[in-house]
């Protein structure tokens, strides 16, 4: 009988947990989307988290893009030769790119490389005891920390990503045109005809500004939530990672399905 009850405490237990933690959650998300002042009250801030995490982010981002492309480049010519639509690989590699790995990789990778060092910033704030001296003199962290993070990576994510196409889609023309010796014409002007700029284009620019503040939140969130040791940190932004990647994912799907379908 007092397993059973005990069985039941620790039930109880943990979806009370659950609850505090996914309240913790979501008030933190509100108070995110309600500080959006933050662009014009706390300007400096903002663009200092702009300049740091795109220049954290950029040159992985930019060689990723070149090696994507010429991979989908490599591997569109392979297929479309079969049925004789070799002259079709620009229009594959762009919209493969615009559409879907662009936003996708692009937020992955954020979440490897800026969204991480995120985490560990405000875990080790958290951990020196600095959040708590803000609260004490009237500052409040999530004006002054997590709300500049958080918006600056809503808007870097998607310039990433526009970069990230660009080159992924150069890429691919060199292996294509270069190397293959597809039709410069054909591969410019399939690309032309088949990619709308606001179906394709605008769609994917959407959705990688979802993903970058789905991956900015994880981040702040966790490092707010991390435990205040060397150990603690590490775990929170290894959990930053993993739990991006499938956020991202699953938002990928959502937003596809309700974008181009």
């Amino acid at each position: 009988m007092s397993v059973f009850i005990n069985g039941l405490a620790q039930l109880g237990g943990s979806v009370r947990s659950s609850i505090s933690t996914l309240g913790f959650a979501m008030r933190m998300l509100g108070a995110l989307f309600a500080n959006v002042r933050v662009w014009w009250t706390r300007t400096r801030l903002v663009f200092q988290q702009i300049h740091f995490l795109g220049n954290y982010s950029l040159v992985i981002m930019l060689v990723s893009a070149a090696f994507i492309g010429a991979v989908l480049g490599l591997q569109s010519y392979y297929t479309l030769s079969r049925v004789g639509s070799e002259s079709m690989v620009g229009l594959l590699v762009a919209l493969s790119l615009v559409r879907e790995l662009a936003p996708v990789v692009v937020a992955i990778l954020f979440a490897g490389r800026a969204g991480t060092s995120m985490t560990a910033e405000i875990g080790l704030m958290k951990a020196g005891e600095q959040l708590a001296a803000m609260e004490m003199m009237g500052v409040d962290p999530v004006n002054r920390v997590f709300s500049p993070r958080f918006w600056a990576a809503g808007f870097v994510v998607p310039m990433l990503t526009g970069l990230f196409a660009l080159v992924g889609v150069y890429g691919g023309y060199v292996v294509a045109v270069w190397w293959l010796g597809v039709d410069e014409g054909a591969f410019w002007s399939m690309m032309q005809d088949g990619v709308n700029v606001r179906d394709d284009v605008v769609n994917g620019l959407i959705k990688s500004a979802v993903f970058g503040l789905a991956v900015s939140f994880l981040a702040v969130y966790e490092g707010a939530q991390a435990h205040p040791t060397p150990e603690g940190v590490a775990q929170a932004t290894t959990r930053t990672v993993v739990k991006s990647a499938l956020l991202v994912l699953g938002l990928d799907f959502i937003l596809t399905a309700l974008m181009f379908s």
